[in-house]
């Protein structure tokens, strides 16, 4: 292939203006507001589920407690109700009595275990809806922490996005000047080589594949017509001689 010493040179500035859109893009991919959205979501995730968890507590814990509560109600009722019984003088057999007295007893003990219940599920109830009330604290301190980061993300994705749009149209203007073919060929060698498709041969070294080209291989591009595309021998990239060849 044939092309004026001019379009090959003009090849180099657009192989380095797609190195400049590959720069941008591992940028964008490798922003560390990528990694911190991360770990805060991963952070929120888990809070929430304790929060969910602590809310469930604190909602079970209320049925208990206003179950305890009635089963303490019915104790105390039902021990007033025998009080009254035995203050009216309505029973006067002793054995009556006695089984009163005793009922009265027993229900002033149940009470008392009761309430111990109820104590104890209203202390539990307590620390629920403490948990609860941290965790809320936490997950609106990193729901802040996310959107901070989301925002910064988002700011610098759209400078990034900006610059990149700005040297695609800088790309296609100079693409436009080099031949077709060799844009061709050039692209097709881009893909096959991680990116690179056109190398500057300096001071006698592939800029592509930082080799240096032994004296055949120098002879071989000293002879080759000024307007011949030559490849190197290492790398098979387009090989761009310039005046810092150093041939």
């Amino acid at each position: 292939m044939n092309a004026e010493p001019a379009d090959q040179i003009r090849l180099l500035d657009v192989q380095a203006l797609d190195v400049r859109l590959s720069q941008l893009a591992h940028r964008r991919r490798t922003l560390p507001e990528h990694a911190e959205i991360q770990g805060l979501e991963a952070d929120l995730a888990q809070l929430r589920d304790l929060l969910v968890a602590a809310r469930t507590e604190e909602s079970d814990t209320a049925r208990e407690q206003t179950k305890a509560e009635q089963d303490v109600d019915q104790v105390r009722q039902r021990a007033a109700r025998n009080q009254q019984r035995l203050d009216s003088g309505a029973v006067t057999s002793p054995k009556d009595l006695e089984s009163l007295q005793h009922e009265i007893a027993s229900l002033a003990r149940r009470q008392g275990d009761l309430e111990d219940v109820v104590l104890e599920i209203m202390e539990r109830r307590e620390a629920a809806q403490e948990r609860a009330t941290e965790l809320t604290g936490r997950v609106e301190s990193v729901e802040t922490k996310l959107e901070d980061a989301v925002a910064r993300r988002d700011a610098a994705v759209a400078e990034l996005d900006r610059e990149a749009a700005s040297v695609t149209k800088e790309r296609e203007t100079v693409s436009a000047t080099v031949p077709p073919e060799l844009i061709k060929l050039y692209e097709k060698l881009r893909v096959q080589q991680g990116g690179v498709g056109a190398a500057k041969l300096y001071q006698r070294r592939c800029e592509g594949c930082r080799l240096e080209l032994n004296i055949t291989e120098l002879n071989d591009v000293r002879g080759a017509a000024p307007d011949q595309v030559v490849r190197c021998e290492n790398c098979r990239r387009i090989l761009v001689r310039t005046p810092e060849s150093g041939l």
